[in-house]
């Protein structure tokens, strides 16, 4: 019996490509989590079946205990010392169970991640999933090494397979670790304490992180210097001559002057003089170099400054790109090849391409050059077109990024730009000046690269000794000013300066700083400071000026880079950063007055916040509601706070109350026309009266624990309610058993006239007949299949019941009248005839009210 061999790849597309390649394109796909496709073929010399399957990235998070994610029962000091576990990143997905599944009865293993340090990560969980830990089965795991999906590299990596690196798997298990602890103390901390405080600060968490935190200090210190900047008036000397028709605006060697009498003094003196001399006139041959290899960062920087694209953007474009096999693997500090590189053959893929094919060819037939030196980091290439593409290919977006790869390749290897550059020296009332001018001779690299051509300009012909006389001389007044706000493209050439996250991290965390409310993007990309995110790095400045210096991070980097060459213990460092931090987080509670000073003055209280919405069920008195970010509901009487879902639009719902705990119950309509709409009570949102209660709405996904903790944002609505007797809740509104999910088909109250079910767990929608007076719902159950019968008061002008009548009862899944007037619509999927499955409704139990229960809104570590 042959062997078998299983091979992992980070992304099913990738997978795909392996595959074909390695099986000549003979494969047999089947379903699976991921797709799996399979071959016979050798393996080592030796005849094996080989299947080829994928992960969708990570296959774990790192994340806190359930018993953690409790805001308000865990002091964020604890955190330092908590356990971390790892969960399924994306359970659904099943991938744990799918590669488990797969390596049954394999005996090698191949990984087939991105050959860097998260691919690093990635390959050991795998190796956990696939049950290849244990000692005996380790000498058959194997780390295929390439830099692009082409047939060659694929060939190339198959017969150089090599072993994964332990250690730099263990770097990034230190910085998810120490990302998650810090930032998730931090923010919790000031979250709670800010926004408890203040109602206009327009910010679900007020986060704080050791990479996204200096990155914001970035901006804040250029708004700082902006503001603070005072103009300064100056004066330039600008003799003006006539020289063979052409009239020239001589420059000052002492460029500017800050005094109007020591300017006008010279100005004198020149006009007194009335000719210029040429002093020497000078010609000398530049060269403008072509550039070295295309890195991650330099291409996040010109793809903002030059093609609009911010930094997310560009990766998700880079990523496509690169699993389509067009450019090779886009994550790389290195712009410096390898000396055994294929250049020749990368232009010869690009000989034919519409758009420089032309200008290929020639550089194949004159001879091209090798790129200039650049930096080695030691893992991948830079990035290289490796298929040609046209725009109908790719679509405009990626097109155009694909045509920037391509034009800085071919421009790479080049000749250089030459020019003749001439400068001309005045002199003049004791005063010297000068012109120059410049023309190109060889374009070079800059023909496929016209943005970064030498401008050419033409000079007279001046002669040394010559005197000319004075047109006029003007004395030009002008002004200091500011720098602008940073640029992505400027504040991404910082981060990388001072060391503040990685080639694939950096896009992260500016999106991060964006996201959280910190910063705007605004016309040219440029970042400009909230006055959160500007009162935040203020307050970090007073308190401990570490927080949002870049110092430390750079530190960590460090660190973590001797982690990953094995000259660090990862357990070490982890736990000496963790103690400086904790000090430093201690310091930061104690003196948290400082900031709040700051927070006082710019922010309105939340007494002074929102306006009067609905009363609340403690004191009788009106609660103020505050929309910006997280919405709340705000007593100033009980002094309490009730968070609201964090989307739709919230009003009061015909001023009824609630018959638990008499608050008056508000109306949520969802974005989008087919957004449901459902009543809640804001004290029961928050403190779900009975247990069992398993799926919370707007709970995130990714925490253990938080599908059944109440959290900001996340709560219980009447339509999971298992009140027997409130006429809102999921009893008296529940219709039957959803057909796409656990949840239940719940009557929508203000859906009139186009009558509808909501599903309370999923997107599934029903239509009701359509044009209906009143549908309710009745005690009665269907004795076919235990849904609840509904009422139709159907409008006489359009009934379908005989002779006119109008008033029609039935279960949507046994009346055939019913049935047939019902359209189901999942999500965005199209409109079907409904036939439902499952029995009966799903029904939550339980007594008694739990605790007020804050929620972690799935704080991870890709967060800081």
């Amino acid at each position: 019996m042959s062997p078998k061999v299983l091979m992992v790849a980070e992304k099913p597309s990738i997978a795909l490509s392996i595959a074909t390649v390695l099986s000549g394109g003979r494969i047999s796909t089947r379903r699976g989590s991921t797709e799996v496709h399979e071959f016979d073929g050798k393996f080592m010399g030796v005849q094996s079946h080989i299947k080829v399957t994928a992960v969708i990235g990570h296959v774990f998070s790192v994340d806190f205990p359930p018993r953690y994610q409790d805001w308000n029962a865990t002091d964020p000091l604890d955190l330092f010392q908590a356990q971390t576990l790892k969960n399924e990143a994306n359970p659904k997905a099943h991938i744990r169970r799918h590669l488990s599944q797969e390596a049954r009865g394999c005996s090698h293993l191949v990984l087939w991640l991105d050959c860097d340090r998260e691919g690093e990560n990635i390959c050991f969980e795998v190796i956990e999933c696939c049950g290849f830990d244990a000692k005996e089965r380790a000498k058959n795991i194997y780390r295929a090494r390439f830099s692009s999906v082409t047939e060659k590299d694929i060939m190339k990596a198959m017969g150089s397979l090599v072993y994964p690196n332990k250690n730099e798997a263990l770097a990034v298990d230190a910085r998810q670790e120490i990302d998650l602890k810090v930032g998730v103390a931090f923010t919790r901390f000031q979250t709670g304490y800010f926004q408890g405080k203040y109602g206009n600060l327009d910010a679900r968490v007020i986060s704080y992180g050791p990479c996204q935190t200096p990155t914001l200090g970035f901006c804040v210190q250029r708004y700082l210097h902006i503001n603070t900047f005072k103009p300064e008036k100056f004066w330039v000397l600008h003799p003006c001559i006539i020289q063979k028709g052409y009239e020239l605006k001589l420059a000052w060697v002492r460029e500017k002057l800050f005094d109007l009498e020591v300017s006008r003094m010279f100005q004198k003196l020149v006009e007194d003089d009335g000719s210029v001399l040429v002093v020497n006139v000078f010609e000398k041959q530049e060269t403008k170099s072509r550039p070295a290899g295309l890195n991650t960062v330099n291409l996040l920087k010109v793809a903002s400054s030059a093609l609009g694209y911010g930094p997310q953007l560009t990766m998700q474009l880079a990523e496509r790109l690169y699993t389509q096999g067009f450019i090779s693997y886009p994550r790389t500090e290195s712009s410096a090849y390898p000396s055994s590189f294929d250049f020749r053959g990368a232009l010869e893929v690009q000989k034919n391409n519409p758009h420089w094919g032309d200008y290929v060819q020639g550089l194949l037939a004159s001879g091209y050059v090798k790129p200039h030196s650049g930096s080695d980091a030691g893992d991948h290439p830079p990035i290289t077109p490796m298929r040609s593409a046209n725009e109908e290919m790719l679509g405009y977006d990626a097109w155009k990024l694909y045509q920037y790869v391509c034009q800085h390749f071919i421009g790479s290897l080049s000749p250089n730009c030459k020019y003749i550059r001439k400068k001309v020296e005045f002199s003049a009332g004791g005063e010297s000046f000068y012109c120059t001018g410049q023309h190109v001779t060889t374009q070079g690299f800059t023909a496929i690269m016209p943005w970064l051509a030498i401008s050419e300009k033409s000079l007279p012909e001046f002669t040394k000794g010559e005197k000319l006389k004075l047109s006029r001389v003007e004395l030009d007044e002008g002004a200091t000013s500011p720098p602008d706000f940073l640029s992505e493209s400027e504040l991404i050439s910082l981060m990388e300066k001072h060391g503040i996250g990685t080639d694939a991290s950096i896009p992260v965390h500016i999106n991060n700083i964006c996201e959280r409310n910190y910063v705007q993007v605004q016309a040219g990309r440029k970042l400009v400071p909230t006055a959160l995110g500007i009162t935040l790095v203020r307050g970090y400045q007073l308190i401990d000026p570490d927080l949002c210096l870049p110092d430390i991070r750079r530190f960590i980097e460090h660190q973590i880079t001797l982690i990953a060459k094995g000259e660090a213990d990862h357990s070490l460092v982890v736990e000496h950063v963790l103690h400086q931090f904790k000090e430093k987080f201690v310091f930061f509670v104690k003196q948290i007055e400082n900031m709040d000073a700051l927070f006082e003055a710019q922010f309105s209280s939340l007494s002074a916040s929102g306006c009067p919405l609905c009363k609340c069920g403690k004191c009788l008195r009106y609660m103020k509601f505050i929309p910006s970010q997280p919405p709340r509901l705000y007593c100033g009487t009980c002094e309490e706070v009730h968070y609201l879902p964090q989307k739709g639009s919230i009003k009061l719902y015909k001023e009824l109350a609630c018959p638990l705990d008499n608050f008056e119950l508000l109306l949520v309509s969802m974005p989008g026309p087919e957004g449901k709409s459902f009543p809640l009570c804001p004290y029961c949102y928050n403190n779900p009266p009975f247990e069992g209660i398993e799926n919370l709405f707007g709970a995130g996904s990714g925490a253990p624990g938080s599908a059944k903790k109440p959290g900001k944002g996340a709560g219980m609505p009447c339509f999971l309610c298992p009140h027997p007797t409130c006429r809102y809740s999921l009893t008296s509104q529940g219709v039957c058993a959803c057909p796409e999910c656990s949840g239940t088909l719940v009557l929508d109250p203000v859906s009139t006239p186009k009558w509808r079910l909501n599903c309370n767990s999923c997107n599934c929608l029903v239509f009701l007949p359509e044009g209906a007076h009143r549908i309710s719902t009745t005690r009665e159950r269907c004795p076919e299949c235990d849904s609840t019968i509904i009422e139709v008061d159907f409008n006489k002008n359009n009934t379908p019941l005989k002779d006119g009548a109008t008033l029609h009862r039935g279960c949507i899944l046994c009346d055939e009248l019913l049935l047939s007037l019902i359209e189901m619509k999942y999500g965005k999927s199209t409109f079907k005839r409904f036939r439902g499955r499952g029995r009966g409704r799903g029904r939550g139990r339980g007594r008694g009210r739990g605790g007020n229960r804050n929620l972690d809104p799935k704080m991870s570590f890709r967060d800081f």
